[in-house]
């Protein structure tokens, strides 16, 4: 039984499917399959006949639903809303009219009597018991339900046993009822977005950059080393220069153990999946200042691949955001596609964001996109495999980076080569040996359980994601990668491509300075060789990025000196050899990692990456120290990069 493809999901309607009652056909003249599936769902639909008689549903196309919800193993009212043939309005009216009960078009958040339990229970979960009550304008409090996924046999059952019930009984629709929820909801949403990670787990919160004690080892490391400048300047200088060329040397090191590493094979058939196998999938995308992409994200979404009725998509707006919101409006929306606006507040990041939409998601699974995304259309499949295989310890998949516009110029050519060499090579090897593994900003798949144990993306941190791989480590989980992509297009210009990597980089600082705030338990928790990992990934990269120039300068003077027969000291002499060692050793890593990550059609560009890569490193060095300076002024800001429609739309 294969699984539904995204055309097979679109709304049908047959020729016949405005005229006259629904009438199931005898099971007996019916094909084996088809027999099974009517004998199955007869019962119901003898309550399910007038209502569809009622919204001018043909026969062929009950039978047709009835059979989707058999192969996906959902029900019937489940499929119908999914093929986006009625709306929820138009359903549950005729429902309720079927009933002889009253219908709500639209829940008044003020006059809605429900518990907090059941608030939290109805947004985020797929339970269909809950208790709510409608205050209506004589003061009567009238019991509300939403029929939805629940046997509608069962109700009209009910409703006969107690027929005094039924001029009390009230009828909404599911999106009504969530409205109402959610406008009462939004205050304690927010501030939980804001600040729940802060309150529950404060040590591995970026809302205080450094605590007392990092604050007091940074002042007294300051101190001696003015001290030791003063009396032993030479010796402390020579120190200095080795103990930061380490970490240049770590990363070095990393990269060329990384140079070979195998990258990981979807598995064969993946369109051929049973549908009934497959859990309720998550999606959520954050947009902010987006309206030029959004035709382009919601064509992309539309082409994943997996039954409607088991997914549902979020996009994450900001209240204010009138022009994507704008953009959004413009465009019928799916059945399953939702827009959820935050309240505008600080910090004004993707986390909080994200964080004020995790208690709205129903899914077992969910994975994060942003907003120019054009993700390959099994993806979603493959991750889920992945998770089948990998059991409760793995936590987050991560899916490949690939930058589609690398044909348009300097940086978004060196933007593919490192991305390629980072997702398609130091990621996989990373993964290969369970460490500690930096996830990307998108593309990140997560079973929900997991995401919500370790306390979801911190609003406080501009680099949410390297900061929840770390943290997923430290709970226990585990992150692996998979193949399948996600297109994205790289800055094209330096004044957009230099916020965004200062952004990156602060954002590691801020990961390094939480984690480290006890780094005798973080040995603890995840173990020495990603102890030493995260020292490279969060530190090292950051530290290389601001010696880089440094370095260069350094070794050309001391070359100079001894050039022009200057006395070459002993320390003198190490110190050029460690940097001549240090930058032929970056750049020949760099590239061979590169080369081997890169497929062979994307290799014809090689030699322009090998030309330019010594500016391309001098960009992120400036990057780098304008981080330092964002860290200490406006350590929670997020530097906004803008986003334009792609020149390729389709996946590979």
């Amino acid at each position: 039984m294969a699984i539904l493809d995204a055309g097979s999901e679109q709304p049908y309607l047959s020729s016949t499917s405005v005229t006259g009652l629904v009438r199931l056909p005898d099971p007996s003249a019916q094909p084996p399959a088809a027999r099974a599936l009517i004998e199955f769902f007869l019962s119901e639909f003898d309550t399910w006949r007038p209502i569809l008689a009622r919204l001018r549903i043909a026969s062929d196309v009950v039978i047709k639903l009835a059979a989707r919800a058999a192969r996906n193993g959902t029900d019937f009212q489940s499929e119908l809303l999914a093929s986006n043939l009625v709306s929820e309005r138009e359903l549950f009216s005729a429902i309720a009219t079927e009933f002889g009960v009253g219908f709500v078009d639209e829940v008044d958040a003020d006059r809605l009597v429900m518990r907090p339990e059941d608030c939290a229970l109805f947004l985020r979960t797929r339970s269909r018991h809950l208790h709510a009550k409608i205050v209506e304008r004589d003061g009567r409090a009238h019991p509300l339900i939403v029929p939805s996924g629940m046997s509608l046999r069962t109700l009209k059952t009910l409703l006969h046993r107690k027929k005094k019930l039924m001029p009390m009984l009230r009828i909404t629709t599911p999106q009504a009822l969530r409205r109402a929820v959610l406008e009462n909801s939004r205050k304690s949403l927010a501030t939980e977005a804001r600040s729940g990670l802060y309150e529950r787990m404060p040590d591995y919160s970026a809302r205080i950059v450094a605590n007392a004690w990092q604050g007091v080892i940074l002042g007294a490391i300051l101190v001696l080393l003015a001290l030791a400048f003063t009396f032993a300047i030479s010796a402390t200088f020579l120190a200095i220069h080795i103990f930061f060329s380490l970490f240049f040397l770590g990363c070095i090191g990393l990269r060329f153990a990384a140079t070979r590493s195998a990258q990981p094979v979807p598995p064969a058939g993946l369109e051929r999946t049973p549908a009934v196998d497959l859990p309720f999938y998550s999606v959520l995308v954050a947009l902010h200042r987006e309206a030029e992409v959004v035709p382009q994200l919601l064509a992309a979404l539309d082409r994943l691949i997996w039954p409607r009725s088991k997914i549902e998509i979020k996009l994450v707006c900001e209240a204010d955001d009138r022009k994507t919101l704008d953009a959004i409006a413009a465009h019928r929306l799916p059945y399953h596609v939702e827009v959820i606006k935050v309240p505008p507040s600080l910090p004004r990041t993707k986390p909080k964001a994200l964080s004020f939409a995790v208690p709205l998601i129903k899914g077992d699974y969910v994975v994060l996109y942003d907003a120019e995304d054009r993700p390959h259309p099994l993806q979603l499949l493959e991750a889920w495999h992945s998770f089948e295989r990998g059991g409760e310890a793995l936590a987050c998949v991560q899916a490949p980076l690939e930058i589609s516009n690398g044909n348009r110029g300097l940086i978004p050519l060196l933007f593919a080569f490192e991305y390629s060499a980072l997702f398609r090579g130091l990621l996989p090897w990373l993964s290969s040996r369970r460490v500690v593994l930096p996830l990307g900003g998108t593309s990140n798949h997560f079973r929900v359980a997991a995401l919500d144990e370790v306390g979801g993306w911190d609003p406080y941190n501009v680099t949410e994601d390297a900061d929840l791989g770390l943290r997923l480590v430290r709970f226990g989980y585990r992150t692996e990668t998979i193949s399948l992509p996600t297109l994205e297009d790289a800055p094209e210009r330096l004044s957009i491509w230099l916020p965004q990597r200062t952004r990156w980089f602060k954002g590691w600082c801020q990961t390094w300075l939480v984690h480290m705030r006890d780094p005798a338990a973080l040995l603890r928790d995840v173990g020495a060789r990603s102890f030493f990992l995260v020292q490279i990934l969060y530190a090292g990269l950051v530290i290389s990025a601001l010696l880089h120039p440094l370095l260069i300068a350094f070794g050309f003077y001391l070359g100079l000196q001894i050039a022009l027969g200057q006395p070459a000291f002993g320390w003198k002499v190490t110190l050029l050899v460690i940097d001549v060692l240090n930058i032929v050793c970056g750049y020949l890593s760099f590239f061979l990692l590169g080369w081997y990550s890169l497929r062979k059609r994307d290799r014809k560009e090689f030699w322009r990456v090998v030309t330019f890569t010594p500016l391309y490193w001098m960009m992120m060095s400036l990057a780098a120290w304008r981080s330092l300076l964002h860290l200490w002024r406006r350590p929670h800001h997020w530097e906004k990069t803008p986003h334009f429609r792609s020149v390729r739309k389709d996946p590979p």
